[in-house]
Formats: structure tokens, sequence, C-alpha cells
């Protein structure tokens, strides 16, 4: 089987949240991104007109052009850091929200592409699971809440040395959240699926860019979450299943 990249992986997700017998379980991911996105842009797109307008304000009318030089640059900038800053922290949100129907996603993912089954299915086997879902989540924002507050620090004392880290830090971080999922409904613990991730940089961090660039497109960035979830999926099931799983096995 030729190599894959992290990316093309991505891409496959685009696939197969159109699958039939898919579509459904992509619904409720999709609806809680859509709602949680569209507030948060609006609202943000209005802290930026005030946050320029602001700065513009202590600007002399007499020097009118500076003022508009200013606002030209400030918009793209302003923008541009939103965005970044967006797509991880809104992201990290909607996965709250939605990670016992993720988790469920992920297990109807690779069923389709497997043909195995996980175990229990259905609406009572989330509820019965959302305490231990939840507990991974918690688990995941332990480990990203002291190294965002430090690459945040970075963004802002250099700004672009800073969010060139802060960019690639979120591509990390993205690979964590989504790859988690098909992780997690092994019961694979948090530290072994880190691991298995960070000696596969080069899927990683593809996979992570990829989701980060599309989380900064308007429109599209409401797909990106169970197009993440499916991608990655397909991604354990390609290159991490066999090997996470077959020490079990040999130890059973």
């Amino acid at each position: 089987m030729a190599q894959r990249s992290g990316m093309s992986y991505f891409g496959q997700g685009f696939d197969l949240i159109t699958t039939k017998g898919l579509k459904r379980f992509v619904f409720v991911p999709l609806t809680i991104n859509l709602l949680l996105f569209s507030v948060a842009f609006y609202f943000l797109i209005g802290q930026i007109e005030v946050g320029v307008n602001y700065i513009t304000g202590l600007i002399p009318d007499f020097l009118g052009w500076l003022k508009t030089s200013i606002t030209f640059l400030l918009w793209p900038l302003a923008v541009i850091s939103i965005l970044l800053s967006f797509a991880l922290l809104f992201g990290t949100l909607a996965n709250w929200i939605a990670a016992p129907f993720n988790g469920l996603l992920a297990e109807k993912v690779e069923r389709h592409l497997t043909g195995q089954s996980l175990g229990d299915e259905g609406l009572m086997a989330i509820i019965k699971d959302i305490p231990r879902t939840m507990g991974r989540e918690v688990t995941k924002f332990i480990y990203y809440l002291p190294r965002a507050i430090g690459f945040l620090l970075l963004f802002f004392i250099l700004p672009v040395v800073g969010q060139v880290l802060w960019f690639l830090f979120g591509a990390w971080m993205m690979a964590i959240q989504y790859c988690d999922y098909p992780f997690d409904n092994h019961k694979v613990p948090f530290a072994t699926m880190r691991s298995h991730l960070g000696n596969r940089k080069g899927l990683s961090y593809p996979f992570g860019i990829a989701v980060n660039v599309m989380a900064m497109i308007p429109i599209i960035n409401f797909l990106v979450m169970p197009v993440a979830i499916c991608g990655a999926t397909a991604m354990w099931v390609n290159e991490y299943r066999d090997d996470v799983l077959s020490p079990r096995v040999s130890a059973g």
C-alpha cells in the first residue's frame, strides 16, 4: 500500500460524511459546530470593529490618511489573529459539547471501514459512556491549557514567530483532538495515544494543519468537526489500529 499523507486522510473525511449509513451520525456534530461557530464569529467580528475604531479614534482628525492606512493594516491582522485563535479555542468548546456524539461517529466510521462492531451501540450506550468521555475531554484540556497559555504569550510578545508557533501548536492539538476519538473508543490511554501520534509526526502535523486551515475558511469551517473525525478514524484504521491493538491480542 502506498504511503498516504495526513492531509489525504482529512480529504477522505469529506467523502465519508456523505456515505450512506453515516450521514445521520454526522448531523449532531455538524449542527453543534454550525451554531457555535456562527454565534462566535458574529460576536468576534463585532469586537474587531470596536477595537479598530477605538485605536483609530486616538489619531487626530488632521491625520486622516494615517487613520485609513492603520485601518487597512489592522483589519487583516486582527482577522488572521482571531481566526488562528478561533479555530482552536472554539473548536475545543464545540468538541466538549459534542464529545459523546463524536465518539459515536468515529465508531460508526470504523465499523464502515472494517466491517467490525466495537460493541455496545445506540443512545443508551452513549448516555452510559458520558462520564468517561467527558473525563477524557478534561484530560485533553489539562494537557492543552498550560501549553496554550505559553504559546499565547509568545503570540503577543513575538507576533510573527508567535503566530507560526501558535499555528503549529494548533495543528498538533487538532491531531490530538480528533485522532483521540477512535483511540478512545478502544480505551487506549491518552498518553499512549499521544506517543503514537508523536512517533508519526509526518502524519499528525499535516492532518492537523489541514484541519487548522479549513477551520479558518468561512462556510467550510462548519464541516470541519465531522470531516476531521471521519478522516482521523480512517487514519486510525489504516495507520495505527493494527499496531496498537495487536499487542493487546497477543497479551490476551
